[in-house]
């Protein structure tokens, strides 16, 4: 019978979707919808980079995990739970058709999901050694990127002290290399030259040409071992309290999915960053069916300010994330100190629950000693650090609860408990409470917090969405937090809040509009000239307004007005941006422009936007100050092999006559920057 619906619901002129190629799906329309609060200091490159590798390594249905269907964002509980039941009830899917038939999935969840699974032949795997597999594997490709500012920067001219001066060119050079195949391996590298930095061969700085260099080898689905990764990775478990990846999103209009964080266990390190991963051998192992232990061991050299590091009492007073190393400075600060973790995790596993033990040692090769001031008493310090935690998830009809309890040894504790559900199949819900000390540490933690780190925070969130019908939609959330310590910036403890309003409305296939509103208020200090520390509540309220319109099958356009204000102290200063899009695409080739004037008043107004840009990057800009933007990006297929990409963007102010500071500083009013991209495919 299986059979028989599965040749019915394949008929050709049903689920139209999927005679798109996949390469023509609109990521940047659902990072669009995921991403829109966009006014947050998250790391959008990185959560954006890791949809695009799912979309160019889909996920196979046949061994894909709830948290796996829960870390793309585009299902709620109850279409994770119908997919779960129905693979289990039906057995293995023979074709992506069969998606169609699963309850509680919708037109609209087809269309979003499908780019990114697939069902994968076993017989691929099977028959071949993984040599052969990884030689005729399709996913398979190298990527060559270039970018330069057109303009001369100040740092590479005679710029005050040498210190100070870029030794390296300003070029910006990345390359990367993969092919994986999904629940099987994934081999690669990813090598970037920023601007400024000099492209050196010496081991005794650790440095082999490019500035930074990462790889990964990874196997799954051996026998006993489920994953098994040498080189870089990263970890994803409980809810980030003490082993999060930058798979967690902050705060945003997807009000109901981004909230949990999903249990992915170890993962390969592509990206750019220069400190979020770890470096050395990561393993999964299940013991029985609904047992596994996850093991790892990571050593790697950090970037930090070393005081006296001849001595042997030298320690480190700040540890650096930026990755830049273009100035002698900035050198003399590059892998100065050594980072080893060690890490275990105890996971029992069966179709309801999901809860584990975790287990995280770091140790610094120099205590780390931080400067003394107002706010940083319980900041970080000492050589050994050791966190310890539980996690519990439970899955009941359209019900999930999702909790993390967490502790430092010596210090403090961090907890972390919510509630997701479908109440109706037009509302969703989901409630959060957390509560972190201010002296918890946690150095790869990735959770839901209003601060960047799960510390010195209390607070409760509720979100919800609402289906009116197919046209319209309301989602909304509201977030209380308390900061019992002081924090940067507000001398003083303090609370605050936070909330948004979002309406969706789609009255054809062709047109898409939102409106949004937002609002966020906590307390900051004062500049007032009496040798005081005074706060008040700094209010800003944004909104923004925007319409998608596909004019034709070749041409769409997107309009969107967002403004926002800002009041501190009395004082309330303004920001406002109108930013105009077009698409155009045909069978090589795609063209995209951007027309945007922008004019704020201060930096508090500044306008987040994202931007169009080439493959596997993300371009999240802030617009600030009186001006225009305006960017063009082709994209030319030259083959079924070779892909191009060739990107110009263009800032002008009208209130300023230089841009930038010290060495970043450019002479003049306009800045240009270009940006070519190639995708090979092996």
């Amino acid at each position: 019978m299986k059979y028989l619906s599965l040749i019915i619901i394949s008929f050709p002129c049903y689920l139209p979707a999927q005679e798109l190629p996949r390469k023509d799906y609109d990521l940047e329309k659902l990072a669009g919808e995921i991403f829109a609060a966009q006014d947050l200091d998250l790391n959008y490159s990185e959560l954006y980079e890791n949809l695009a590798q799912i979309l160019s390594n889909p996920l196979d249905i046949n061994k894909v995990s709830a948290d796996q269907l829960r870390s793309l964002f585009v299902l709620n509980e109850k279409q994770v739970n119908s997919f779960i039941n129905y693979r289990e009830k039906s057995g293995p899917f023979l074709s992506i058709y069969e998606l169609q038939v699963i309850p509680d999935w919708n037109q609209k969840t087809l269309d979003r999901i499908l780019p990114f699974v697939v069902v994968q032949d076993p017989s691929t795997k099977l028959n071949s050694s993984i040599f052969n597999r990884i030689s005729k594997e399709k996913n398979h490709y190298l990527v060559v990127r270039y970018e330069r500012s057109l303009e001369s920067r100040k740092g590479y001219e005679a710029y005050g002290d040498s210190a100070h001066r870029y030794l390296g060119s300003p070029d910006k050079v990345y390359l990367r290399y993969r092919v994986s195949r999904p629940g099987d391996f994934s081999l690669g590298f990813t090598m970037e030259k920023d601007p400024g930095e000099p492209l050196v061969w010496s081991p005794q700085r650790h440095q082999y040409g490019f500035d930074f260099l990462s790889w990964h080898a990874q196997v799954q689905d051996k026998g006993k071992i489920k994953n098994l990764i040498a080189g870089d990775f990263q970890c994803q478990f409980g809810q980030g309290l003490i082993l999060g990846s930058v798979y967690g999103f902050g705060k945003n209009s997807e009000t109901i999915t981004t909230v949990r964080r999903s249990n992915l266990g170890f993962l390969p390190y592509t990206s750019i960053d220069e400190s979020l991963f770890m470096r050395g051998l990561a393993a999964s192992y299940s013991l029985l069916p609904w047992l596994q232990v996850h093991g790892f061991f990571s050593t790697k050299l950090r970037d930090g300010v070393a005081e006296t590091p001849e001595q042997e009492d030298s320690f480190v007073s700040s540890l650096s994330t930026t990755g830049l190393h273009r100035t002698f400075a900035e050198i003399q600060s590059r892998k100065q100190i050594r980072e080893t973790d060690v890490g275990l995790v105890v996971q029992i596993q069966n179709k309801h629950i999901d809860a584990g033990l975790i287990l995280h040692t770091l140790e610094f090769g120099q205590p780390i000693v931080p400067n003394q001031n107002a706010y940083n008493q319980y900041a970080t310090r000492g050589k050994i650090h050791q966190n310890a935690g539980l996690y519990l998830n439970y899955t009941w009809a359209n019900m999930t609860f999702f909790s993390e309890l967490a502790a430092t040894k010596g210090h403090g504790f961090a907890g972390t408990a919510g509630l997701l559900g479908n109440f109706t199949d037009k509302l969703d819900m989901a409630l959060l409470l957390r509560s972190f000390s201010a002296d918890f540490h946690s150095f790869y933690a990735n959770s839901f917090s209003e601060n960047t780190s799960p510390q010195n925070e209390q607070g409760l969130y509720w979100g919800g969405k609402y289906t009116v019908d197919s046209r319209y939609s309301v989602s909304a959330y509201v977030d209380l937090f308390r900061f019992p310590w002081l924090r940067y910036r507000i001398y003083s403890p303090s609370e605050g809040h936070e909330w948004l309003v979002r309406i969706n409305y789609t009255p054809s296939k062709t047109v898409s509009l939102f409106l949004q509103a937002r609002e966020e208020k906590k307390d900051r200090n004062l500049s007032l000239n009496d040798n005081l520390y005074h706060t008040a509540a700094g209010v800003k309220r944004n909104f923004w307004v925007n319409c998608d319109y596909t004019a034709s099958s070749w041409m769409a356009f997107k309009t969107r007005i967002q403004g926002s204000q800002y009041n501190l102290g009395g004082k309330t200063s303004h920001g406002i941006a109108f930013i105009q899009d077009m698409t155009v695409s045909m069978k090589r080739w795609s063209l995209s422009v951007r027309y945007a004037l922008f004019d704020t008043e201060d930096y508090d107004n500044r306008q987040y936007s994202y931007e169009k840009d080439v493959w596997l990057s993300y371009s999240m800009l802030a617009y600030e100050g009186v001006g225009i933007k305006n960017y063009v990006l082709l994209h030319y297929t030259l083959s079924q092999k070779i892909d191009c990409w060739i990107r110009w963007s263009q800032v002008r102010y009208s209130d300023r006559s230089e841009i930038g500071s010290g060495a970043d500083r450019i002479e003049g009013n306009s800045r240009n920057d270009i940006k070519f991209q190639a995708r090979i495919r092996i």
